[in-house]
């Protein structure tokens, strides 16, 4: 399914989609490239969860296409369509960690599905990916017992579970202080440079947008597409759309992207 290194991880083509009669957003078409860290952006009601939801397959789209690896998704049979969704995970809003259930036996749950392993390497992948999230020794532990931050944590554990080439994060930051928002950011930069996971980000956080994104789209309700997509710097610095500068430019002093050579957060992930 990865034959080609230069071709897009994910291609959307002239995507329609929305809810019963209502269509929310109309002709998307953009792609995603491999390692690329890519923000989806906007403001209330602009279909950013809406494009998420068919990404993830959770909702059909109206028209159009979506590919992972040159294949497509949207016409994919039973058994191509769970070929597909090994290849991702998800980390979604309210981290949807089962509370009846430990955080290995929450970790274990995609590799018992989609793996014919054992207990003892389930256990074994559950302990590594605890640890790359820096949670190393907390597989007794339930849901409740965690802050908001280690929850998140825990929640990405999960999306690695089967080693994806590609997560989505849905509003990643969402409910956390500035200073463990910050600590979420450079964590999701270190899976991409430790493991070249490519990254898809819906967010309406600026600091985090600055700080992370390669690339931007940015949906908007009232034209049902993307106006803006590029560079958020740039972007806030050059583009002359209103809509755009209104969102990008809301603080005067924005995010600096971290060197990502730099070891700062170095102890919460290894290879």
């Amino acid at each position: 399914m990865k034959n080609d290194p230069t071709a897009p991880v994910i291609e959307v083509k002239s995507l329609t989609c929305g809810y019963g009669e209502t269509v929310v957003l109309q002709n998307l078409s953009f792609a995603v490239h491999a390692r690329e860290v890519l923000f989806v952006i906007g403001g209330s009601g602009c279909g950013k969860s809406t494009l998420l939801r068919c990404l993830i397959g959770l909702l059909k789209p109206f028209h159009g296409d979506i590919a992972y690896f040159g294949k497509s998704f949207t016409a994919a049979d039973t058994g191509q369509r769970r070929d597909i969704l090994k290849t991702f995970g998800v980390l979604y809003q309210n981290n949807a960690l089962w509370s009846s259930m430990t955080l290995a036996e929450n970790i274990s749950l995609p590799l018992e599905e989609h793996t014919s392993l054992s207990r003892a390497d389930r256990a074994e992948i559950v302990a590594l990916k605890l640890t790359e999230v820096g949670l190393a020794g907390s597989e007794d532990l339930y849901p409740s017992e965690l802050s908001g931050g280690m929850q998140k944590r825990a929640a990405l554990a999960r999306a690695l579970a089967l080693d994806p080439a590609i997560v989505f994060f849905d509003e990643p930051s969402e409910g956390l202080d500035p200073i463990i928002s910050r600590e979420m950011d450079q964590l999701i930069l270190q899976v991409r440079e430790n493991f070249g996971t490519t990254m898809i980000i819906v967010s309406h956080q600026l600091s985090s947008i600055f700080r992370l994104a390669d690339r931007v789209i940015m949906l908007n309700p009232e034209t049902k597409g993307i106006i803006a997509e590029g560079v958020p710097a740039e972007l806030a610095a050059t583009n002359t759309d209103p809509r755009v500068r209104d969102f990008l430019c809301q603080g005067k002093d924005l995010p600096k992207r971290p060197n990502e050579n730099s070891t700062e957060g170095s102890n919460l992930i290894t290879k």
